[in-house]
């Protein structure tokens, strides 16, 4: 069976990345196609392959400025000629779809996400934008989303990372996804031994959307304690560090974050993920999950098991959520075999196997 691998582009490794170095274990002779390609921080597995890209490499700065060229990137999947091969893997989260498999080929599409910034999202990447980009977006997406719910058709099986992304293909492309979850190295952190302290954690990219500004301010009102970890750390929340209740680590290292789970009273997740890793390591390693209700959080945390959820993004909500963990039974959250045991359906093993199924019952019918 010849295999092509189509990912929308290769600038950072994230979720999507690994992704991709696991479907070359399955498939270690598949080719790879994508838009932009920068190897910098790619696996070695990655780097080892041929990957074919589009005219968007060839653009200016195409490797910094590769969102600003999103809208050529259905037009520039045109480049791909995948009429010899028997089996499609597309990974979209940008535009990678809508590439034409041969009548008897079969393409599944492993979906992170619909594009966010064109469909449910729009507003919020809109009011984020500069003037610059606002004036392109509103030229631009309408014909995004056409060509998006279109080039869904080209797609024969959709797969969604999360039952928050199966919803949004239900509503946008009208197709029934199979759930497959992504792959979460939890091997790594379920021999953690819990030592609790006196902190709470918030640990992620620190991103708008992600909501660290909510987990601040609760802790902060309610005078607990927080560690941040992760990149971006910006002035504007670094003043917060004079009342010594909020800490920041910025990048830490994986034995780092070990012991940041290890120690934690419970990880605060506050934003909406389309999945969402970092709950899921934490609960390998033992550490409660307070997360919003909501995205990802909703099939990977165990309500009342390993975590607690609150209802609303506001500061009054996650304190309530906060009281409610403290007032819990002094043995509550502390079963590491229901742990380890609900961690165990974001497996490298659990993954492939789905992948597999859903080729072999292609190849039956």
């Amino acid at each position: 069976m010849k295999v092509a691998i189509v990912h929308y582009w290769f600038v950072n490794y994230r979720g999507g990345e690994k992704f991709i170095d696991v479907l070359l274990e399955m498939f270690p002779d598949a080719d790879i196609y994508t838009h932009v390609y920068s190897p910098k921080f790619m696996s070695d597995t990655i780097k080892s392959k041929k990957i074919y890209t589009s005219y968007i490499q060839k653009l200016p700065f195409a490797e910094k400025l590769y969102q600003l060229y999103m809208p050529l990137m259905p037009n520039a999947l045109l480049d791909f000629n995948l009429q010899d091969y028997d089996l499609i893997i597309s990974s979209e989260s940008g535009p990678a779809k809508g590439v034409v498999p041969n009548p008897n080929a079969f393409h599944i599409c492993y979906c992170h996400s619909p594009m966010r910034y064109i469909w449910d999202l729009y507003h919020e990447y809109y009011d984020r934008a500069n003037a610059f980009v606002r004036f392109f977006m509103k030229r631009f997406t309408p014909r995004l989303r056409i060509w998006d719910v279109v080039s869904a058709n080209l797609v024969d099986h959709f797969m969604a990372n999360s039952t928050f992304v199966a919803n949004r293909i239900r509503r946008y492309y009208k197709r029934e996804p199979t759930l497959v979850y992504p792959i979460v190295e939890v091997e790594k952190f379920l021999t953690v031994e819990r030592k609790t302290e006196d902190f709470y954690l918030f640990f992620g990219h620190l991103t708008g959307y992600k909501r660290a500004d909510l987990a601040i301010e609760a802790c902060m009102t309610s005078g607990r304690k927080l560690v941040i970890a992760g990149d971006g750390a910006s002035k504007s929340i670094k003043k917060y560090k004079k009342t010594g209740l909020i800490s920041f680590r910025g990048r830490v290292s994986d034995e780092e974050i070990k012991q940041l789970y290890s120690s934690a009273r419970a990880l605060i997740f506050p934003g909406i993920e389309d999945f969402g890793l970092i709950p899921v390591e934490a609960q390998a390693a033992g550490c409660p999950v307070i997360a919003y209700r909501g995205g990802g959080a909703l099939d990977t945390v165990i309500e009342n098991v390993t975590g607690l959820f609150f209802n609303e993004q506001t500061t009054a909500s996650i304190i309530e959520a906060l009281n409610r963990f403290e007032a819990a039974p002094e043995n509550a959250f502390k079963d590491r075999e229901r742990f380890a045991g609900h961690v165990q359906q974001f497996t490298k093993e659990k993954f492939k196997n789905l992948i597999s199924l859903i080729i072999s019952e292609n190849k039956r019918n």
